[in-house]
């Protein structure tokens, strides 16, 4: 074994997650200390990039084969997650409705901000959601369409299940097994990537933004730890009946950390999946249910339309009844839905909901752009909420369904 290797075998030997937590204290340090040093950040944009980058095919691989392969009972376990990733994001967004009204935000507003949107109505989203659906399979790899790969590699994975001979399958079951293996590669580079995002987070931004906008970012996270620490357990608590916190620190610690630091649902699918393996989950199962997850289950997407909308309204004098702060809360969950995977993704939307109370385009603009400012700490919060969430939820969803096994067959 050449010096090397030896050394590789030695860096694999440390837990993941201390070296995680390693790479986050020396790119802290060397924001505070070196922030000339820009070249550090490069180290960031590779892993986002890489994992960007495989993420697409390891999803279209993984759900081919998980679709083609799967049992009886699938389709019961997808219905009750669909519907708690639904019942999360739509209470994120009534928690927000409720925060806001009781700590109300104002902002500063002052010239429109050029900012471009393309979220126009809600009938627009869905409309553009549907058109994305069903893109053209290939180049929804290329640029991360999840909505279009999801439908297309659930479509020929069903086409293999009926068509396709058993060697086939456990072809393209191989395939997806070499992929995984590639993206394991990828993550044992996690602490160098943290370090450059943390760098470049540190030197650029500091401290600075909790001054201008410490109480919108109060009340923004506020909104997105209560889901995190009290209405999510408690679903979860619901669903399997046992302490859901050991399962919600895991998820958070070796999920919503990365997703944190990555602020993107996209980027961290590969980390999702790889944390599914490790607590046991079935493969057919998370293969399909984490990428689903990264582009319907957006807790803190909800909350970040449902405050930031109301903070417009509040600022330009408009009455919100809170019957009307609750449909938009039904907005905000519907349009979350239609956010993209990829940082400030759900911003954007803003515009969609303030229409709601006929707040003009520009107006809402400039909320966009405030968006952007505090981006730096709102979007990391909402995308390890999120994130760490389609981890939880397809865990419950599995443990659930095993409960229910189980009592038929004691009943039995």
């Amino acid at each position: 074994m050449n010096f090397a290797s030896k050394i590789l075998k030695k860096y694999s030997s440390i837990s993941l997650m201390l070296r995680i937590f390693m790479g986050l204290m020396i790119g802290a340090a060397l924001g505070i200390a070196l922030p000339q040093w820009t070249g550090v950040a490069i180290l960031g944009k590779i892993f986002v990039s890489a994992l960007k980058g495989i993420a697409p095919v390891l999803v279209a691989v993984l759900v081919m084969s998980s679709v083609a392969k799967a049992g009886a009972g699938m389709g019961r376990r997808f219905t009750s997650l669909v519907i708690i990733y639904m019942l999360s994001t739509f209470i994120a967004a009534v928690c927000a409705v409720v925060g806001s009204f009781l700590f109300p935000v104002t902002l500063e507003l002052a010239e429109a901000a050029q900012v471009d949107s393309n979220a126009g109505s809600l009938a627009d989203v869905f409309a553009n959601l549907l058109t994305s659906m069903v893109a053209n399979p290939v180049s929804a790899i290329v640029n991360a369409n999840y909505i279009a790969i999801l439908f297309w590699s659930i479509v020929i994975g069903f086409s293999l299940k009926t068509m396709a001979s058993k060697a086939t399958v456990n072809v393209v079951h191989d395939l997806s097994s070499v992929v995984t293996r590639v993206v394991k590669w990828v993550i044992q580079f996690a602490p160098f990537g943290i370090l450059g995002l943390v760098f470049t987070t540190v030197s650029e931004s500091g401290l600075a933004v909790f001054s201008t906008y410490g109480h919108l970012l109060l009340l923004l996270v506020g909104c997105m730890l209560a889901n995190a620490f009290i209405f999510n357990p408690l679903i979860s608590f619901i669903m399997i009946r046992r302490n859901p916190y050991p399962l919600l620190f895991t998820c958070l610690k070796e999920s919503g950390l990365q997703a944190f630091f990555t602020r993107s649902s996209a980027a961290n699918i590969p980390i999702n999946m790889a944390l599914c393996k490790k607590l046991g989950l079935e493969e057919e199962f998370y293969s399909v249910s984490i990428p689903l997850g990264a582009t319907i289950n957006m807790d803190g997407a909800a909350v970040t339309i449902t405050v930031f909308s109301l903070a417009v309204a509040n600022t330009v004098g408009v009455e919100v009844s809170f019957v009307s702060a609750l449909f938009l809360g039904i907005i905000a969950t519907l349009g979350a839905c239609g956010a993209s995977g990829v940082a400030g993704g759900s911003l954007l939307l803003i515009p969609m909901a303030c229409s709601f109370f006929g707040i003009p385009n520009d107006v809402a603009m400039q909320a966009v752009a405030i968006g952007f400012i505090v981006g730096v700490i709102q979007d990391s919060v909402e995308t390890a909420l999120n994130s760490s969430g389609d981890a939880f939820f397809t865990a419950t969803a599995e443990y659930h369904d095993r409960k229910k096994k189980e009592k038929s067959q004691n009943l039995l």
